[in-house]
């Protein structure tokens, strides 16, 4: 009975040092899992060193394509990690900017403009937590058709006509332009879709003609032209003028008829094509982006055609949005001073 008792007690105080020690190692636990806290906190004060995901548009606009075009030499080139998800344009890539689910994206400057100012598309919602990183190429509205006897704006009336998917910049530019002509919305059969279902619905005999706004050539229209004789609606000189004397962000542009193998050239207009980022992108990672791009424009034009009008003086030249700081540090090292928050 004795021994039985002796070997009790030992083993009580076993189990009581295992218990001791299993304490111990859990206060260690708490520990470690304060320092990772620490360093949590520690990444608050910006994005670098995470993934940046960089909105831009239809899987068949230029957006996309030149937009993967660049992430993909970002993320090689430095430690700033971007990704290219395609959205729904513009105003897509602004609000989910604004609700954190991207750090960059591509955007119209005026759809930019409506944002940053509230108006238009975000009449009453200004969001202003962006700014501007680069200017990088001009997008031409592009107004195609299979129909020939479609040679002006003014033929569009009555006709059935895509004017731009939800949430993309192309419908205010569509309606600009209608609107130069004396047209509004109510005067033709609108559809509102993507590039790749307009081409689709001009294909199929469904819509007359549709508005792409985005950097010729575009893969959507390319794609069409390579089966079909596509058609582009000039704008004649009086109009545009009228145009850009109300909404002058505007610039007139000739697309070349070499670019979809038209009869002949397209005077139309053009708007600007910007990179904007969320204010809290740290300085670092958009001073990589920037640098990037505009020290390898050679490298970026020969996997793009739009990397030919990469500019520092055009990338500079965005007035109505400040400059985020990575972006001004680039630019003041090449001697140009832009504008900051």
């Amino acid at each position: 009975m004795k021994k039985f008792f002796a070997l009790l007690m030992a083993l009580s105080m076993v189990l009581a040092l295992t218990a001791c020690g299993n304490s111990g190692n859990s206060g260690n636990s708490g520990t470690s899992g304060g320092n990772t806290g620490n360093d949590g906190g520690e990444s608050t004060g910006g994005t670098s060193g995470v993934e940046l995901t960089f909105g831009t548009g239809g899987d068949q606009g230029t957006y996309y394509a030149f937009g993967n075009v660049l992430a993909q030499r970002i993320t090689s080139d430095t430690d700033t990690a971007v990704t290219a998800v395609v959205s729904n344009g513009s105003q897509d890539n602004i609000e989910n900017m604004d609700m954190g689910n991207y750090q960059l994206g591509f955007v119209q400057s005026d759809v930019m403009s409506y944002a940053y100012e509230g108006t238009n598309l975000f009449e009453g919602m200004a969001i202003n937590n962006f700014s501007t990183v680069a200017a990088l190429y001009l997008e031409q509205v592009q107004i195609v058709t299979l129909d020939p006897e479609i040679k002006s704006v003014a033929d569009l009336e009555g006709k059935r006509v895509s004017i731009g998917s939800s949430g993309s910049g192309v419908y205010y530019n569509a309606l600009d332009v209608l609107g130069a002509y004396g047209l509004t919305e109510d005067d033709i059969t609108p559809t509102y879709q993507s590039f790749g279902d307009s081409v689709d619905a001009l294909q199929d005999g469904k819509i007359d003609a549709a508005f792409v706004v985005a950097g010729a050539p575009t893969v959507a229209v390319t794609t069409l032209a390579a089966s079909r004789d596509v058609y582009l609606v000039s704008l004649d000189a009086e109009h545009i003028a009228s145009l850009i004397e109300t909404s002058p962000y505007y610039t007139e542009y000739t697309i070349s008829a070499d670019v979809y193998g038209t009869a002949e050239d397209c005077t139309t207009v053009a708007i600007a094509a910007v990179i904007i980022a969320r204010d809290d992108v740290a300085e670092d990672d958009v001073y990589n982006i920037v640098s990037t791009i505009f020290e390898n424009t050679e490298s970026i034009a020969s996997a793009h055609d739009k990397g030919n009008e990469l500019d520092l003086d055009f990338a500079t030249s965005i007035t109505n949005v400040p400059y985020h700081p990575g972006a001004a540090k680039y630019f003041a090292e090449k001697g140009i001073e832009v504008p900051t928050k």
